[in-house]
């Protein structure tokens, strides 16, 4: 009894161990700005065996932890309906295989110079190739890009890459000692049950998954749901690992299958949770396999081909993304994202050691510089972020103002900009609109709105777009800093126009009322107060009653904007339902309202 207590205060001093690691590290490393992925890899080294020595088996974490990306991978694929799927078929089999193709090659030559023989050299290459998913789709998410073209664009390479792992099982079977001999039938077989496992997946998902949640919600029992979502996606990575395939694939068609599914939302609310949590124990586990030991007795190797491997296959990810017309800061962003070894590698590696193809001493060394370079990568990354190119957009078929007239000009033609221009529209007021976005330019073209590619902090752009002879200045960007300095040149090179401005919030309307706007509103302060005055109505309130409250409020934010304007020269000017308040400074300094 002793010793089973005893026990299990051991297992739970392991997962408090884990727990606080993850707590302490992660939020310390993003706040210096190194990422919550270093964050997870540096605690999992100081707790592991080469650390404080609180884990010593790291692989069965690892094992445990590998359901993170499973998860993770679910998660993408319910974003991914089939269609969405089919139209990425070029990316996945055009681009995914081009990327691939290439950096085995080139890796294949980076191991013989570093002297493996041919075999070794293949496989360290091949395995180099596999890019780490939970690595790269965790950078996504953080950098806000997985919803993004270039970001899909990944997720395809992605995918192939987890599609690879069974050929590439194959030829590690084919170039075993005897392999090319006695590996034909098993190799036949092999493939089978991979056909045989997608097969049975899909035709699961297509007829039996939604009937299973239509009866689970009908019981309306709240746990069985998350248990149900956590079965499906653990069946299918099952389903997928007895096939030979990737458990992160079964997971990945399980999701795709589900996507257009009623239960979607249930199902995401339900398997997130979990995702984070095994996602973090992933990063922690392959923190705790960095074998310092093997690294310090084959450290120049082991350094050495880090850096070839990452540098050689950054330089071919560049140069494939190039030739297949992605622009400079896209291919360099990808190049630094996916320049390291992957999980998979762990999986490759293993085999190859199972068929004799590679030594222990070797395919411990091989790991390590996998494990290396999945812990360089967020660096790499955040040095993309600060060194590297900035993405432009492309201003093809985008014209530049010149000799604009009309009655108003609009700066910015964004969400804001495009509401302000109804109601001068619909009063046949001509506009003259500059926007810095050609994307959002050629989506104004299609709605039958011409919008010019112009920056309105520079003069020669103002004067181009008919500043001049315009009646009013609209300045409609989200930019704070960037609508307090073109507000600031309108009033110095045109002071007769007026000009009005979009705040952003209290700060920045006394910055805009200091730059010499005639009128600024804060973005959200019409909307905050209609959505006020409802709330009144709704709770019972008199329908006038609640239009004379919200008068009130108005009217005492308009007097302590105008007293925190600094001089009080520009006292704050708010709107009220069709009609206007002044607020300015009286003789005796008191504050007189007015009613335009």
């Amino acid at each position: 009894m002793a010793a089973d207590a005893s026990g299990a205060a051991g297992d739970l001093v392991q997962v408090v161990a884990l727990l606080a690691a993850g707590v302490i590290a992660v939020p310390l490393f993003k706040r210096i700005g190194l990422g919550s992925v270093l964050g997870y890899l540096v605690a999992g080294l100081c707790i592991g065996p080469f650390g404080l020595g609180l884990f010593t088996d790291a692989h069965a974490i690892l094992h445990v932890a590998e359901l993170g990306v499973v998860m993770f991978l679910f998660l993408i694929g319910l974003e991914m309906e089939p269609s969405r799927l089919w139209g990425m078929r070029r990316e996945i089999f055009g681009l995914g295989l081009a990327q691939v193709g290439a950096s085995i090659a080139a890796l294949t030559l980076v191991g013989l110079a570093l002297g493996f023989s041919l075999a070794v050299a293949f496989v360290a290459g091949t395995g180099f190739v596999l890019t780490s998913t939970a690595i790269v789709m965790q950078l996504l998410e953080d950098r806000g890009s997985l919803s993004t073209p270039k970001g899909q664009r990944i997720v395809a390479i992605l995918l192939l890459e987890d599609l690879a792992i069974v050929p590439l099982l194959a030829v590690v079977a084919f170039l075993a000692p005897g392999g090319a001999v006695t590996g034909t039938a098993d190799r036949a077989y092999a493939v089978g049950l991979a056909l045989l496992s997608v097969a049975a997946l899909v035709a699961a998902g297509r007829w039996l998954l939604n009937p299973m949640f239509r009866l689970l919600a009908a019981a309306k029992a709240r746990e069985v749901m998350t248990a149900a979502a956590l079965l499906v996606v653990l069946g299918a990575a099952l389903a997928m690992q007895f096939g030979g395939l990737s458990m992160a694939m079964g997971a990945f068609l399980a999701g795709v299958l589900l996507s257009e599914s009623s239960f979607r939302h249930q199902l995401e609310a339900d398997v997130e949770p979990f995702r984070g949590i095994l996602l973090g124990l992933f990063f922690l586990g392959v923190g705790m396999s960095l074998d310092l030991t093997v690294i310090a007795a084959n450290w120049v190797l082991i350094l050495t081909g880090v850096a070839a491997y990452m540098v050689v296959k950054s330089l071919v990810i560049y140069a494939v993304a190039r030739l297949l017309r992605a622009g400079h800061a896209e291919a360099t962003e990808r190049a630094a994202l996916m320049a390291q070894g992957g999980e998979f590698a762990f999986v490759l590696y293993a085999a190859a050691a199972g068929a004799g193809i590679i030594d222990g001493p070797t395919n411990a060394i091989l790991t390590a510089t996998v494990i290396l370079s999945m812990a360089v990568t967020p660096l790499m990354v955040i040095a993309f972020d600060r060194l590297g190119p900035k993405a432009t957009a492309s201003t093809d078929g985008v014209e530049v103002p010149e000799n604009l007239v009309g009655s108003a000009l609009i700066v910015g033609f964004g969400r804001f900009g495009q509401i302000v221009s109804q109601p001068l529209i619909a009063r046949g007021c001509s506009l003259s609109i500059i926007d810095t976005n050609p994307a959002a330019i050629r989506v104004a073209e299609d709605f039958g709105f011409k919008v010019y590619y112009g920056d309105g902090a520079r003069l020669d752009i103002l004067h181009a777009a008919g500043a001049a002879t315009a009646r009013a200045i609209l300045i409609c960007i989200d930019d704070r800093d960037a609508a307090r300095r073109i507000a600031a040149i309108a009033k110095a090179e045109f002071p007769l126009v007026p000009v009005l401005a979009r705040a952003r919030d209290r700060e920045h309307a006394i910055a805009l009322l200091q730059a010499g706007v005639a009128y600024q509103l804060r973005e959200t302060l019409e909307s905050a107060l209609a959505f006020g005055e409802q709330a009144l109505r709704t709770l019972g309130d008199d329908p006038d009653a609640a239009r004379a409250a919200m008068a009130e409020i108005r009217r005492r934010d308009a007097e302590r904007l105008a007293l925190e304007t600094v001089g009080g020269v520009h006292a704050g000017r708010e709107l009220i339902h069709g009609n206007a308040s002044r607020a300015r400074p009286a003789g005796d300094g008191r504050l007189e309202e007015r009613r335009l």
